[in-house]
């Protein structure tokens, strides 16, 4: 009986697998990895986000926003969302992780949503 537990699990993690990606994500202070399981590491950025302050909106995430330090209009400001190992502002972050969670799957949608691990 044990023997048809283990059988029947490997057979779901499987066919899971195929319907969708594990991920794992190293969200750092200076840098944010995602490793996608059978690619390895798809990303490794830095923890930056370059917001609009007029609008609120991401203008870009990890290194595109960090080329833009200095060298964009007073109103698109870069910022950390994690400080001290800390996440300091939730909603920036949850941007940040959402666009790195497309890029790593190509921008390709699966059946069913990824299975996601976060280490801070």
């Amino acid at each position: 009986m044990e023997q048809l537990r283990t059988w029947v699990k490997d057979i779901i993690t499987r066919v899971y697998s195929f319907l969708s990606d594990d991920i794992g994500i190293d969200l750092g202070t200076a840098n944010t990895l995602v490793y996608v399981n059978g690619r390895g590491i798809v990303i490794n950025e830095p923890s930056m986000v370059a917001l609009n302050q007029k609008t609120g909106q991401v203008v870009a995430v990890g290194a595109d926003a960090k080329r833009m330090l200095g060298r964009t209009p007073a109103h698109i400001t870069a910022v950390q969302p994690l400080v001290d190992g800390v996440i300091s502002d939730f909603e920036v972050t949850e941007e940040m992780l959402s666009y790195l969670i497309r890029k790593a799957q190509n921008g390709k949608a699966r059946l069913l949503g990824p299975r996601i691990v976060i280490g801070v």
